[in-house]
């Protein structure tokens, strides 16, 4: 069973945690993350945060939204916490160059749309 935070909060953590990401990869690149072992896992828990609170959205929510690919961002988070020996940092990088900005203004219309009820 889910726990009884709702969709917009959930959705508000994914947000948080983009702006996080998308704020870094501006000001700095994979080597950068590479060569800072604090830096680089700072940058895989914002990815996991994003998967974990997509994980928690209701299935009604996810199911409503398909304009987002929620299951690949959970099996995402899934490989970052179980098969962390895996994470190949190039993979975890173009995640935060490529995918998670694109993810951003999508994430703001539903924050939006619940926080004027219509989701």
């Amino acid at each position: 069973m889910r726990e009884e935070v709702r969709d917009i909060e959930r959705l508000s953590h994914i947000l948080q945690a983009i702006n996080v990401l998308v704020n870094y990869k501006d000001t700095h690149t994979l080597h950068d993350a590479e060569s800072d072992p604090v830096v680089y896992y700072g940058l895989v828990k914002h990815v996991e945060i994003i998967g974990e609170a997509v994980y928690k959205l209701t299935f009604d929510f996810r199911n409503n939204h398909p304009v987002v690919n929620w299951d690949d961002i959970e099996r995402m988070r899934h490989v970052l916490v179980h098969g962390y020996y895996k994470i190949r940092p190039e993979q975890l990088w173009e995640t935060i160059v490529v995918d998670v900005p694109a993810l951003k203004p999508i994430i703001e219309q539903l924050i939006q749309e619940e926080g004027n009820g219509s989701i």
